[in-house]
């Protein structure tokens, strides 16, 4: 019985919340998980993808690591950053010495949530942004501005709006609403809120964290947060349908997902604008494990590959 190893792949999500590594030789695998990083775009971005990536990759240990054929990595920023993006992916060949694939997180969010087929994936998370790949693999993006020029709809657009709000009631600017009560366990005066939120060093993330009250809320029935809810499921129907043709499937992922009754709204707005709503194959970990082992997708031409 030959005892030759078996080729093997590592597949590499890294977001600006987690990174995440999985190796899979077809017979087992193994799923790390670390600490995420800026993004590529960010000053010094192709040193902290390798910083998040590496420590996670090397405790596989070389015994494994021998057998790897490819390593794709979907890592956020690797659109608007694709010099950072080719200089990592360059840095962990020299590191490892085999193949390295490296492509947006979007784009490998796409090839899992379709498993490499042709659609409409809507991320729904800390920000928000719609990706359509159609068959001859012309792509097209919508909103992923970032937090200060769009994202609307996102996790951190319903907890700034939930936050400003709050203040609004407090100064009886706004309609009364138990969001002024959740503001002030942040900070119990809320002359300290701008600073407990904007003092942090991710202030989207800051302002994000207070998506879950704005729900909860919403589903207790409060008017406001209602309203901040509705108007956050039209915005990323708007953000859905400005890329996706009527009938088309559209598959839904992200932290807002998460919660049953956003999902719910979102999903029936969907529908009610004539897409298809579709439930996600995989997960951007499992695109970019696709990526690892195929070049005939519509997606080839937006990976780097070295």
């Amino acid at each position: 019985m030959s005892t030759e190893a078996v080729p093997s792949h590592i597949a590499v999500d890294l977001g600006k919340t987690n990174c995440r590594v999985r190796i899979d030789d077809g017979r087992a695998s193994t799923e790390l998980r670390g600490a995420g990083f800026p993004g590529l775009a960010a000053a010094g971005g192709a040193e902290l993808a390798i910083d998040a990536i590496a420590p996670l990759v090397s405790s596989l240990g070389q015994e494994r690591l021998s057998a790897v054929a490819e390593l794709a990595i979907g890592a956020a920023g690797a659109d608007s950053g694709r010099d950072a993006a080719r200089t990592a992916a360059l840095r962990a060949r020299e590191l490892w010495g085999f193949g390295v694939t490296i492509a947006s997180d979007v784009l490998t969010a796409h090839i899992g949530a379709f498993d490499g087929e042709t659609g409409t994936v809507l991320i729904a998370g800390t920000g928000a942004v719609a990706f359509h790949v159609a068959a001859d693999g012309a792509a097209q993006r919508s909103d992923g501005w970032g937090p200060w020029l769009g994202d609307e709809g996102s996790g951190r657009w319903i907890g700034q709006a939930g936050l400003v709000a709050a203040l609004r009631a407090s100064d009886r600017r706004g309609q009364r609403t138990a969001l002024e009560e959740d503001a002030r366990a942040i900070a119990g005066d809320l002359t300290g809120l701008p600073s407990a939120i904007m003092g942090g060093h991710d202030v989207a993330r800051s302002l994000a964290s207070f998506a879950p009250t704005v729900l909860r809320r919403a589903a207790a029935g409060d008017e406001v947060a209602h309203g901040i809810v509705d108007a956050a499921v039209d915005h990323l129907a708007t953000t859905a349908s400005s890329v996706a043709a009527p009938g088309s499937p559209v598959s839904v992922i992200g932290g807002l997902t998460d919660d049953p009754e956003f999902l719910r709204l979102l999903l029936d707005e969907l529908t009610s604008r004539h897409l298809s709503p579709r439930r996600p194959a995989g997960s951007s970990l499992d695109g970019a494990a696709t990526l690892a082992v195929r070049r005939d997708l519509p997606h080839e031409r937006y990976a780097i590959r070295v």
